[in-house]
């Protein structure tokens, strides 16, 4: 099994409740077909870089996840199949992309450090 990161943009029409419903079937298509699901964010609604199909925003979500090869390709007909899929990508991970994952859930990269209390 091989670790993927797919990102996917729903239309902005939908409501909460069915954005929530289209990203809980592509996570349910994910575990029933054998994968393992490491994490899943929910970026929220965001402006787009330029227009797609009319619209200037879209409801941006991630999962990481490991499965065998073969899964790609239904994860990815199921996204050109559904209208509320307005673009997706899917990338393979290496190793290292792995770790940067791993360190960027943890929180190493946050740029909020405690301030040292300076004593007069």
């Amino acid at each position: 099994m091989k670790n993927y990161e797919t990102v996917f943009i729903l239309n902005p029409v939908l409501s909460d409740d069915q954005m929530k419903d289209a990203v809980g079937q592509y996570e349910q298509l994910l575990t029933s077909n054998g994968a393992e699901i490491i994490n899943s964010e929910k970026w929220g609604l965001k402006k787009l870089a330029y227009m797609i199909q009319h619209k200037s925003t879209g409801f941006y979500n991630l999962i990481e996840f490991k499965a065998d090869t073969e899964l790609i390709n239904k994860l990815e007909i199921e996204f050109k199949r559904d209208e509320r899929v307005m673009r997706f990508l899917t990338v393979s991970l290496d190793k290292h992309a792995v770790a940067y994952n791993e360190k960027r859930k943890s929180g190493a990269f946050n740029k909020t450090k405690k301030k040292e209390e300076v004593t007069v």
